[in-house]
C-alpha cells in the first residue's frame, strides 16, 4: 500500500506542501499545539489502511506483549518512604497495554508506510515548528501498534522526555477508552506535586479535557509537562493505536533496559 492510499490526500493536500491547503494545516495545527498542547487532524488516513492496520493487529496479537504494572505517573513503579502515602510521587495505579513493536511488523505494513513517509515527516515537524525531524533507528521503538482489551488502561502519567507524542487513532472500543489530559500540570521550573496529586485525586477536573478521537485522526500532544491517560477500556472490540517515534537528530535509538519494560525481556538481546 503506497502512501498516496494511506493518507487522505484529497482533504489535506500534504503531498505539495507548497500548496496553501498545506500549509494552512501546518498553521492550524501548530497554533492549536501551542495553545492547547494538543492538535489533531481528523479522517487524515483512508479507511482502506485504517482496515490492513486493524487486520495487521488482529494477525500479530500472540505476539504481543503485555505491558501491566501498578506505577506512579512518573512511570516509576517504586514508593518513596520518606514521603506521605499520599505524596503525588506514592500515588499507584493500574496500567496494562499491549506492545507490538516495529521489528513484528511485516515490511509492507502500512503502519510503517506512514512513519517512513517524508511527507508525514516533514507535515510533523512544521506542526511541531523546532526543526527537522529523523527517523529513530531502534530495532523497536520507531512505530508501535498499541492495543487495549476489555478492563485495559493507562493510567495517568507524565511523558519521561519526550517533546512531543504523536499517535494514530485505528479502532476505537467500544465504550470508554477516552484519551484525556491535564494540560501543564508541571513545568520545567516546578514539578508542582500539589495539582499533580490533586489531578490524580480527582479534585481537579475542571483541568481535564476529553480528547475525541474517531478512526483515522492524528494526533500530536505535549506530554512531557502535561498529565494523560486513557480510561478504562469496556466491551470486547480492541481499541488499537499507531505510536511513532521520531527525533531532533539523526542515529538516536533506545536504551535496551527501557526497552526492556515497555517490549518484554526479548528487547534485551538484540
Amino acid at each position: 500500500m503506497d502512501i498516496e492510499e494511506i493518507l487522505n490526500l484529497g482533504t489535506y493536500p500534504i503531498d505539495d506542501s507548497g500548496t496553501p491547503g498545506g500549509q494552512a494545516l501546518i498553521d492550524r495545527c501548530r497554533a492549536d499545539l501551542r495553545k492547547n498542547l494538543y492538535c489533531s487532524i481528523p479522517d487524515f488516513v483512508s479507511p482502506q489502511a485504517l482496515a490492513f492496520m486493524a487486520e495487521e493487529v488482529t494477525g500479530l496479537k500472540a505476539e504481543a506483549y503485555h505491558n501491566h504494572s501498578l506505577r506512579n505517573c512518573y512511570l516509576h513503579q517504586s514508593k518513596d518512604t520518606a514521603l506521605p502515602q499520599d505524596h503525588a510521587l506514592n500515588l499507584q495505579d493500574r496500567s496494562s497495554v499491549r506492545m507490538i513493536a516495529y521489528d513484528q511488523l511485516i515490511e509492507a505494513s502500512p503502519l510503517k508506510t506512514f512513519y517512513q513517509s517524508k511527507i508525514v515527516q516533514e507535515l510533523v515537524a512544521g506542526i511541531v515548528g523546532e526543526g527537522p525531524l529523523y527517523p529513530n533507528i531502534d530495532a523497536y521503538q520507531p512505530a508501535n501498534y498499541v492495543y487495549y482489551e476489555n478492563g485495559d488502561e493507562s493510567s495517568w502519567h507524565f511523558d519521561s522526555d519526550n517533546s512531543f507524542t504523536m499517535t494514530l487513532m485505528i479502532q476505537p472500543a467500544d465504550h470508554g477508552g477516552i484519551f484525556q489530559m491535564s494540560a501543564n500540570t508541571r513545568s520545567a521550573s516546578s514539578e508542582n506535586y500539589q495539582q499533580v496529586r490533586d489531578v490524580l485525586l480527582g479534585r481537579r477536573e475542571d483541568t481535564i479535557v476529553s480528547i475525541d478521537r474517531e478512526p483515522g485522526a492524528l494526533c500530536i500532544f505535549k506530554g512531557c509537562h502535561s498529565l494523560h491517560r486513557v480510561s478504562p477500556v469496556v466491551g470486547d472490540q480492541l481499541r488499537m493505536m499507531g505510536v511513532f517515534v521520531y527525533e531532533f537528530s539523526p542515529g538516536i535509538g533506545g536504551d535496551p533496559k527501557v526497552n526492556a519494560t515497555i517490549y518484554g525481556p526479548r528487547a534485551l538481546g538484540n
